[in-house]
């Protein structure tokens, strides 16, 4: 079964300030395991869909994405992927909301949010260059989503 973990926080903790706007805005180390033997390529999707409405109207979205990263090649079988602190993995990277191809750490201006780190098996690698935003990796990956997972982080910027 598919899962991505944490060492630096539980499911549905705190994120650590470090990995924010308010530390050094660098990515968490990641854990996947579980990844399915016929998978040919993972996508990991970082997102807030607890932006203010303001917002939402704005950028013309319900989530603000804070990583995208597709075409991570899967591990041999049984092997676990250890992405250290501030490093990006292997792969393709894809547009943040703010139209960056890198990490965004939460920033969340009014309240507490939620951090959804979404992992996705595909049965293909995705057509991409850097760059690709979330409704391109969205489609591309309609009927071809082996399994999926997710890890939740929460933060808030006034505790």
């Amino acid at each position: 079964m598919l899962k991505i973990t944490s060492t630096r926080f539980e499911e549905n903790a705190l994120i650590p300030a470090l990995y924010t706007c308010d530390g050094e805005n660098k990515s968490p180390a990641l854990s996947i395991t579980g990844v399915p033997e016929s998978a040919k390529s993972l996508v990991l999707i970082v997102d807030d869909p607890d932006i203010p409405e303001v917002v939402k109207s704005a950028i013309g979205t319900d989530v603000f994405d804070h990583w995208i990263v597709c075409n991570i090649p899967p591990p041999l079988i049984g092997e676990v992927i250890e992405i250290p602190d501030g490093v990006t993995p292997p792969g393709v990277q894809g547009n943040n909301t703010r139209g960056v191809s890198s990490y965004m750490g939460p920033c969340p201006p009014d309240r507490e949010h939620r951090y959804f780190f979404k992992l996705f098996a595909l049965d293909q690698m995705l057509p991409f260059t850097r760059g690709a935003t979330r409704r391109d990796v969205e489609q591309a990956m309609q009927g071809h989503v082996l399994e999926s997972t997710q890890l939740i982080a929460r933060y808030d910027r006034k505790k």
